[in-house]
């Protein structure tokens, strides 16, 4: 999140604007690297589904051409950040306690998708499972797990 809004009550304020809303563009705009790479969240029901458009900025491989890493795993870990944000109406901005990515195949330069599967452990931690694809929910790019201190 950026500066401005570091407290706990504009974080709630973006929170709550986006659960009422369902418009994750503003909540996106506060994010610096959510910003760079062009996520974007849709909404179906109960379920988010995080994008990250073909960018020619993201490419890591020119040859194939290819995303780079870090813009997959940056993608999957700022997706089960927004997700624990609107999901458990977090007052603050979870933080990482690890996050560890399996690379299953290239990602080429197109559209990328990601999904989060929220397991709490806690009231302080909660471990999320981020699934990112391409073309086919079934050919995973990357899989990836991660926990988070909530508060």
């Amino acid at each position: 999140m950026s500066k401005s809004t570091n407290s706990a009550s504009d974080v709630k304020t973006l929170v709550a604007k986006v659960a009422e809303t369902n418009d994750f563009s503003y909540l996106l705009e506060h994010v610096p690297y959510a910003r760079f790479i062009g996520m974007q969240v849709n909404r179906f029901g109960d379920e988010l589904v995080f994008r990250l458009p073909a960018n020619d900025d993201n490419i890591g491989n020119p040859v194939l051409p290819a995303l780079h890493g870090g813009v997959i795993a940056g993608f999957m870990e700022m997706s089960a950040i927004i997700q624990l944000m609107v999901f458990m109406q977090t007052s603050k901005v979870p933080k990482v306690v690890d996050f560890a990515i399996d690379y299953l195949r290239a990602g080429y330069h197109k559209d990328s998708f990601a999904e989060c599967y929220i397991t709490r452990q806690g009231r302080r931690v909660a471990n999320v499972h981020i699934n990112c694809w391409q073309t086919n929910r079934k050919q995973l790019i990357a899989t990836a797990r991660a926990h988070f201190l909530i508060d």
